[in-house]
Formats: structure tokens, C-alpha cells, sequence
């Protein structure tokens, strides 16, 4: 035990730095969740505070990372919740979802709002919302995907 404390009291600022590296680089290599990046900033900062001040403990040196690791990850937190990133609204494995906005001509006249138009190189069921018949022929845009079937409005 008296090893370990002979250690932590031989510290040294450059101890902190390298130790700040490894965290990102296994941040960076590994997790990808921004963690250990406040770790790590958090370990460069307690080795400023040796460089300045190289007669500080080893018991206020743990204290000082420990504040600014949490300081950090609460503060990291606090500005992704505020700032949530901008994300395009996934329409992976929801092909018809893909088709919104785009126009389309009907090939059949709609019964009851019921019919159906050619994207590229597929038939598509398409219904109107509020149940209008439109002719064979019509332009129409695509408002949005309900499984299978597209939801249109007239052109």
C-alpha cells in the first residue's frame, strides 16, 4: 500500500495528459458515445492545474478530476437535451414512406378514393383522405404512405 501512495504522490502533469489520450483514443476506437471525452478533458485539466501548480496532492488532484469529469458529462448532457441534433426522418425499410412529395399520374379512374399509380416500376394502391373520385390520367401528389397503400391529394 505504501508503493501505491509513494506512486500516486509522484504524479506528474505529463501522468494526466497521457492518461487524457488514452481516453479519447479508446473513445474514438471503441465507444463513439462522447463519454470519455469529458474524461479526458477532464484529465488534461487536472495536468494544467500540475503545470501551474506542481505541489498540489494526490488527494485534491482526484477531487479536481472527479468535479470536472461530472461538471463536463452534466454539462454535455444538459446542451444535448437543449440542442437535440437534427436527425432526417428515417424512411429506411418504408419504401412507400420514400414517395412522399413526389407527383404521379393515376392510371385508373378512382372508385370510392380507391386506385392506382405507377412509380418508376411499380403499381402502387393509392386512396384520396376524404374519399373523392378523381379520372384516369390526373396528376396527383403523394402526402403520405399508410403501409402499403398511398395517400394522394389532386395535383
Amino acid at each position: 500500500m505504501e508503493g501505491f501512495i509513494a506512486y500516486l504522490e509522484s504524479i506528474q502533469f505529463w501522468h494526466w495528459w497521457i492518461l487524457g489520450i488514452v481516453l479519447l483514443v479508446f473513445e474514438m476506437l471503441v465507444l463513439g458515445t462522447y463519454f470519455l471525452l469529458w474524461l479526458a478533458a477532464a484529465a488534461g485539466g487536472v495536468g494544467v492545474l500540475l503545470l501551474i501548480a506542481p505541489g498540489t496532492t494526490w488527494q485534491l488532484q482526484l477531487i479536481v478530476f472527479g468535479v470536472l469529469s461530472v461538471s463536463a458529462i452534466a454539462a454535455w448532457q444538459f446542451w444535448q437535451r437543449k440542442n437535440p441534433p437534427e436527425v432526417d426522418e428515417n424512411t429506411l425499410n418504408r419504401r412507400g414512406a420514400q414517395y412522399v412529395g413526389r407527383m404521379a399520374s393515376l392510371e385508373d379512374a378512382t372508385e370510392n378514393g380507391v386506385g392506382k399509380v405507377r412509380i418508376d416500376d411499380t403499381f402502387w394502391k393509392v386512396a384520396t383522405r376524404d374519399g373523392t373520385d378523381l379520372a384516369a390520367g390526373t396528376q396527383v401528389r403523394i402526402t403520405g404512405a399508410d403501409g402499403i397503400v398511398l395517400q394522394i391529394e389532386s395535383a
